[in-house]
């Protein structure tokens, strides 16, 4: 028997330990565990991305949500609480225009870092979702 009020574990870099689980409840439960000024980060990027792509996939996957084209055919973006920052991984990042602003060893994905006392474009975020959703996802 678990217990479901028992405050969830952070692990380094404050990202919060959640069970693997499909949909969006296991998402939501990552977000309200966020740490801090990570947590408001959080509920937006889910916010845009269920906007600018209607039935958005969700999971969670190694401790951190992924979202997925409706049709099935893979992950476009995740996320990762960073001791500093907010980490978004696009896993076709490359392919945007323009590309997100945070290389990688990878040669397709392309991070955006979301820090606390810097803006971020949330025009130019809706945006990349719009132009990854698109593209053939990364199967994980």
């Amino acid at each position: 028997m678990t217990d479901d009020t028992a405050p969830v574990k952070l692990l380094s870099g404050g990202n919060p330990q959640i069970p693997k689980g499909d949909g969006d409840g296991p998402v939501q439960a990552y977000i309200a565990a966020m740490p801090g000024w990570k947590r408001q980060v959080g509920e937006r990027i889910d916010a845009v991305v269920a906007r600018e792509v209607p039935g958005v996939r969700k999971a969670v996957r190694w401790n951190s949500p992924f979202y997925g084209a409706p049709d099935g055919e893979g992950w476009f973006l995740s996320l990762h609480c960073m001791t500093k920052y907010v980490k978004v991984a696009f896993f076709k990042g490359a392919a945007l225009e323009p590309p997100p602003p945070g290389p990688s060893k990878q040669a397709n994905v392309r991070y955006l870092d979301i820090y606390e006392d810097r803006g971020w474009d949330e025009a130019r975020f809706a945006d990349w979702v719009r132009q990854a959703a698109a593209l053939p996802g990364e199967k994980l």
